[in-house]
């Protein structure tokens, strides 16, 4: 069994892998909390309805003799690709969000609650945001407030409201704090005129004031706060409604980024963009691939491309984060199974959180058995001087198959990199290209797909 060291924090259960499954144990804390959405319908409802993972209870006495304290095990839809919030574009934490509150709404509706706000304890299937985490589901009784506010605000609001209100992109601030956006934090960024904003004025500016209070005079807060928790659920309910309100209507702040319109303003022919889509649907079409990377997706042209050709699922990656948002949304209204990422390839996610294993990093999550890497190699050894040589090492660990696209100096594209900084690069050439990329794999094909010379490689690791 493979524990997942990211599942630590609960006392009511922890995560294991085992043969390429995902299970879920619960523990005597646990017991009471999951017998009560079992025995009450929640947990089946909440699967047929679309808002938990697929999850159903199974008897191991073999798994169960092994873990300590194990009243049950259940077993979870596996997800192909784990992502984390820092990774997803506004839209996305945005759909998220909604999801999380819809889903409240529909729990309380049925006399239960989620006792936190984490933004991990939601996934994407394609698209599809869903709540994964079961144990964060619990029994509501009279008078309880919403536990998981200020988490909530810190992992879903504050990032959104920061995105829309300031020019300011939440992802890496995110990935530098994995708890989200303090709320004296965004408090000290917004304007006066941002805090008229009847949400922003309750939800950041109010919030912030009553955190101070409780750090300088916890017992005084701790009084008020009972006080304050002793609501009805109609005022519980009016204020996930508020929330979700507020959300719904925040929009991504429009800033113009180098790369959004690159699909339709780039340095190549309709003709040769034809080609190379011919190319990646006949590369596709011949491995039969289950789920693709595409590095440096831009806003899914090709990843589009696989799926029509019968690969299953893709998931993107772009420095770009206007063009990630397009391309979710393009792929939600589309209904297909892509799931583009932010990545900075040079900064990659990394293990990070606790033991500097609370949150995996990128290259712990490959679960990949295809690659397309096209119009990428030359922003890592170029734009960001990164040798040839660790580029293509670094690109073919993605997947055992790949395609990836080589462009010349020759390339306007290239040149024009090339004029910033200098000719600083003697060993950036075609022929080494091919020589460091038959180092590590087997060359199956190149195709020329420009009158500049770039050109598409189909590797398999050796």
């Amino acid at each position: 069994m493979n524990f997942e060291l990211g599942s630590f924090r609960d006392p009511a259960g922890k995560v294991f892998y085992e043969e390429k499954k995902v299970f879920r144990y619960v523990t005597t804390q646990g017991q009471k909390k999951y017998e009560y959405i079992k025995s009450n319908g929640i947990l089946n409802d909440s699967i047929k309805d679309g808002y938990l993972i697929e999850t159903r209870e199974i008897k191991d006495e073999k798994i169960k003799s092994q873990i300590s304290n194990c009243k049950y095990i259940l077993q979870h839809q596996l997800i192909d690709f784990i992502s984390y919030p820092y990774e997803w574009s506004f839209n996305q934490l945005k759909d998220a969000a909604l999801h999380h509150l819809n889903y409240q709404i529909y729990l309380l509706e049925k006399n239960a609650i989620l006792i936190d706000g984490s933004a991990y304890n939601i996934q994407f299937i394609g698209t599809k945001p869903i709540f994964i985490d079961v144990l964060s589901i619990g029994e509501y009784r009279d008078g309880m407030y919403w536990y998981g506010h200020k988490q909530f605000c810190e992992n879903f609001l504050n990032p959104l409201l920061l995105s829309s209100k300031k020019e300011i992109y939440f992802n890496n601030w995110f990935k530098g704090n994995l708890e989200g956006i303090f709320t004296s934090d965004l408090n000290s960024i917004l304007n006066f005129i941002d805090k008229l904003s009847p949400t922003i004025f309750l939800q950041v500016f109010m919030l912030n004031k009553l955190e101070n209070k409780t750090i300088l005079d916890p017992n005084k807060s701790s009084k008020k706060l009972k006080k304050l928790r002793n609501f009805s659920k109609k005022s519980y309910m009016s204020l996930l409604y508020q929330m979700k309100k507020t959300i719904k209507k925040l929009e991504p702040y429009k800033r113009k980024s180098v790369w959004e319109n690159y699909s339709k303003q780039n340095t190549y022919t309709k003709e040769e963009e034809i080609l190379k889509i011919k190319t990646v649907k006949d590369f596709v079409l011949k491995n039969n691939f289950n789920l693709i990377a595409d590095v440096g997706c831009n806003d899914g042209l090709y990843s589009f491309a696989s799926l029509e050709s019968g690969c299953k699922k893709v998931v993107g990656f772009d420095f770009d984060l206007n063009v990630v948002d397009r391309a979710y949304l393009e792929a939600k209204n589309k209904n297909h199974s892509f799931l583009p990422l932010y990545l900075d390839a040079s900064n990659p996610s990394s293990n990070i959180g606790w033991n500097e294993t609370e949150r995996k990093g990128l290259k712990q999550r490959f679960n990949f058995d295809g690659l397309i890497a096209l119009a990428i190699e030359h922003h890592l050894a170029i734009s960001k001087n990164i040798p040839l040589d660790q580029t293509i090492d670094w690109l073919t660990s993605f997947a055992p198959k790949g395609l990836i696209e080589f462009v010349p100096k020759e390339d306007e594209t290239v040149q024009s990199m090339i004029i910033l900084k200098g000719d600083i690069f003697p060993n950036y050439t075609e022929e080494n290209f091919i020589k460091f990329l038959g180092n590590k794999t087997k060359i199956i094909s190149s195709t020329k797909v420009s009158s500049s010379g770039r050109k598409l490689f189909e590797y398999a690791r050796i």
